[in-house]
């Protein structure tokens, strides 16, 4: 299987990806197809006063509806960047960005919200209390849904072991994390398919410890 995954991380801003629109080939039986995707911005004020702006540009989706001519099978490269600043209130020590995506088979997955991240909340070395794997290689029946983050970044914990993390750690009041053509190959679904992108952010201040959760707009998978 080809790899296709990319990711670059970096400190601050980083600038927004031009988006290409229509469609990457045409003519030929189950082409891929290109969708540009609006992205989207959340501030949320938090109780010491604290603003978290969550911002999600350059997001794209690269769609294959039927890879190998198997109807059960679809894959996807996605691309975007998540960018996050805080101001005001107590002293912004850093934070964590946590990207990843939902997807759902023959479910409706637009309900999220703006808020809210995936179920059952996150952590930064299992694979999250509420289930969350890392990595898009998915296998979902009618009525399933399952998110997963796109990070595994190697880090030495404390005692100088190999750790994984999901998470892109920042200092002071700005972050960012920017992915392209990360993998989401799903297996196991004969009818309709959908992806939507969340970027979860936990955010550390002198006073509070809070998390804030942007949600992109769901696209169709085939």
């Amino acid at each position: 299987m080809i790899n296709r995954k990319s990711v670059t991380r970096t400190a601050g801003f980083a600038a927004a990806a031009t988006v290409a629109f229509g469609l990457l080939s045409t003519g030929a039986a189950n082409a891929d197809t290109f969708v540009p995707l609006p992205g989207g911005e959340i501030t949320r004020t938090l109780s010491d006063g604290t603003v978290v702006t969550v911002r999600l540009v350059g997001e794209s989706a690269n769609i294959n509806p039927s890879l190998g001519s198997t109807p059960a099978h679809r894959n996807a490269w996605v691309s975007g960047s998540a960018q996050v600043s805080v101001s005001g209130g107590g002293d912004a020590s850093g934070g964590k960005i946590y990207p990843g995506y939902t997807v759902g088979c023959q479910v409706n997955i637009a309900g999220g919200g703006t808020e809210g991240g995936a179920e059952g909340g996150v952590d930064d070395t299992g694979a999250g209390s509420g289930g969350v794997s890392t990595g898009g290689e998915l296998s979902l029946g009618p009525g399933q849904a399952q998110s997963f983050y796109i990070l595994d970044l190697e880090a030495p914990d404390d005692y100088g072991n190999e750790a994984h993390h999901k998470r892109n750690k920042f200092q002071g009041s700005n972050g960012s994390v920017t992915w392209a053509d990360e993998t989401i190959s799903l297996s196991g679904c004969g009818g309709y398919a959908q992806a939507r992108s969340f970027v979860s952010v936990e955010v550390e201040t002198d006073n509070v410890i809070s998390w804030v959760t942007l949600w992109g707009q769901p696209f169709s998978l085939g």
